[in-house]
């Protein structure tokens, strides 16, 4: 995984500033002509003309359904609200899906859409810098509120395993995946990210490697996982209290582990973290440069005995 990723700020782009609620579109009524009942009737006629129709609450489910459709969502609209009309005569529609979550659409071709977990992450991004900032529409529907039960529904597809305590959005991939973080509870958490319908994942110790950033996972998980690792190995007895991917070659992958007591050491794994071999890291100079989380051992005096 490339792990230059952009923030995620993806309100809706409308036409106009603001959506005009349907609400307000259909009672405004302009005071002056209360006065003229009498001559106003025709000019009545003619504003009741130039609005738009009221829908049913089946017809905008019918409507929003035909949206997400034209947006390959794959959503089964199970309940819509028509939030209102931009500038550009553009309808926006707020659904919830019978799975997953659900949008906020605007009727442009092809339609503009956002699902609402990147629509309250943007919302809370942007409010944590300015309190007062216009978010623009957000989902109000009960069945969309609950964005965390919908991100580990994600880490679940992607088959992360472990028990989720957290998860949050982190940005955008470079070719435009939604990047999510998905924190465990006791080892370490992933990013994962949907390419071409399939899940993909990364562990935070490559994250790292790749000076990404776990916000949901501590140094203390990471060393966790990789003392899980060392079961049954020549290693296993180390109290990991730090842990790093070094890098990986042919043979397999390389980590390096800080014990509580004694010397640390490099560990290599195979694909199934099967440790392969260890190496004390004072005789493991020659790999990957040696280690660093461990102090080398002091240099014997020049001159033999002192």
């Amino acid at each position: 995984m490339k792990l230059r990723i952009a923030a995620v700020l993806l309100a809706l782009a409308f036409s106009a500033a603001s959506v005009a609620p349907v609400a307000a579109q259909a009672n405004r009524e302009d005071p002056r002509e209360n006065a003229t009942r009498g001559s106003g009737n025709a000019r009545m006629g003619a504003r009741n003309r130039d609005r738009a129709p009221q829908m049913t609450p089946e017809q905008i489910q019918a409507a929003a359904q035909e949206q997400a459709t034209l947006a390959n969502t794959g959503c089964q609209v199970t309940e819509a609200k028509l939030l209102g009309t931009t500038a550009e005569r553009t309808s926006v529609y707020e659904m919830a899906c019978a799975a997953g979550p659900g949008y906020i659409i605007e009727t442009k071709t092809p339609p503009n859409v956002t699902d609402c977990v990147v629509l309250a992450h943007s919302a809370a991004t942007l409010r944590a810098s300015n309190p007062t900032a216009d978010v623009g529409p957000q989902c109000t529907i009960a069945a969309n509120l609950d964005t965390q039960r919908f991100l580990r529904e994600y880490a679940q597809q992607a088959g992360v395993p472990c028990t989720v305590d957290d998860a949050s959005v982190i940005g955008k991939s470079n070719e435009g995946a939604i990047v999510y973080e998905i924190g465990c509870s006791g080892e370490q958490g992933y990013w994962i990210k949907k390419t071409d319908n399939a899940w993909q994942k990364t562990e935070c110790i490559q994250v790292l490697a790749e000076r990404g950033t776990c916000r949901l996972t501590t140094a203390g998980e990471i060393a966790a996982s990789v003392k899980k690792w060392l079961a049954g190995s020549d290693a296993a007895a180390c109290d990991v209290t730090e842990a790093r991917l070094m890098g990986q070659n042919a043979n397999g992958m390389f980590y390096e582990a800080k014990c509580a007591a004694g010397d640390g050491f490099i560990a290599r794994t195979n694909a199934e973290r099967v440790v392969q071999q260890v190496y004390p890291c004072a005789t493991a100079q020659q790999i990957g440069g040696g280690c660093t989380l461990t102090p080398a051992p002091a240099a014997a005096p020049a001159g033999g005995r002192p």
